[in-house]
């Protein structure tokens, strides 16, 4: 494969597991043709035309010096900095095959742009029971928030870098957190989970959440008790980043009585407590771990070697 095979494989893969699906993807990449439309002439020159067709904002190819060249080996992330980069250096001069670095976590244009995928969280509360108007409302304020937020950071720190020591990169965001959050959400219909102890019992049969708790890093329960009837369950694990802690109680009175989420801040958290919600933290590795791996296995399947570093834990399911 080429690493622009690899990546429009990838694609390919998001946008079959997107919580919108089919139609809401086609509805959304719509209205940023109308938005790119409606550009002054002066503005249309710094639109990336990619977006009319890849809904993905916080997934790119950054750096490929030979984008028709076989990719023999591929060292993969959680997050993908100078340092390992520098890593990948050292390994290739030690004669391991590295024709690609990929990250999981955005960097370059694809941090300073994170907020625009969030809309896809309006959908997926929508589908939950939310009125999309109130989704809407309160994700709109959430978005701006994080864009700003990322706005200030160093965004091409690591892209100069893998430049200047001549590695190709990529990174694959929402890409695979959709892999995740469709594979835990049919997993979760084939259990029979009555407490919230279930749930995380279920969650520990997967051998990433094994390993994550082996690290200290496994499912824990911040909201809620073992005992707790589990009732409905949402998995979060997808739209970039933490959603409104607003909407908790949205959730709540929509009829869910537990999440499953990555990660969760304090202050989504208390709102989250005070909507009686039970939250189950599966674990930001093992969760950005098993969205990784559901696409590696695809590489593996290819005959690329796949060497993990900076917190993925690599569980391989292809049959041997």
């Amino acid at each position: 494969m080429t690493i622009q095979q690899i990546y429009d494989l990838a694609l390919k893969m998001g946008l079959k597991a997107d919580p919108r699906g089919e139609v809401g993807v086609k509805k959304y990449l719509a209205k940023v043709k109308k938005q790119y439309e409606a550009l002054p002439a002066n503005e249309k020159k710094y639109f990336d035309q990619s977006k009319l067709v890849d809904p993905y904002a916080d997934s790119s190819i950054h750096l490929a010096d030979k984008p028709a060249s076989e990719v023999r080996g591929v060292m993969v992330g959680v997050d993908i900095g100078v340092s390992e980069l520098l890593l990948a250096e050292e390994l290739r001069d030690r004669g391991e095959k590295i024709d690609l670095v990929l990250a999981h976590h955005p960097i370059g244009k694809p941090l300073a742009e994170l907020h625009e995928v969030m809309d896809l969280q309006v959908d997926s509360f929508a589908k939950q029971g939310v009125p999309v108007h109130v989704a809407e409302s309160l994700m709109q304020d959430r978005i701006s928030e994080v864009g700003r937020s990322v706005h200030a950071a160093n965004h091409y720190r690591e892209i100069d870098a893998a430049r200047l020591l001549g590695l190709n990169l990529m990174n694959i965001h929402t890409l695979t957190d959709n892999l995740v959050q469709e594979f835990l959400t049919d997993f979760f219909k084939k259990k029979k989970m009555e407490t919230v102890g279930d749930v995380v019992d279920a969650l520990l049969e997967l051998p990433e959440y094994q390993e994550a708790k082996r690290r200290a890093g496994g499912p824990q329960i911040t909201s809620g008790r073992v005992g707790n009837r589990a009732g409905k369950v949402y998995v979060d694990m997808t739209g970039g980043t933490n959603p409104s802690e607003k909407i908790f109680q949205e959730l709540s009175k929509a009829g869910i009585s537990t999440i499953v989420g990555m990660h969760l801040n304090e202050k989504s958290f208390a709102e989250a407590k005070g909507a009686f919600l039970n939250i189950i933290i599966a674990g930001h590795m093992a969760s950005d771990s098993l969205g990784l791996n559901l696409f590696l296995d695809e590489l593996e399947k290819k005959g690329i070697k796949i060497i993990p570093c900076s917190g993925l834990i690599r569980v391989s399911r292809v049959k041997k």
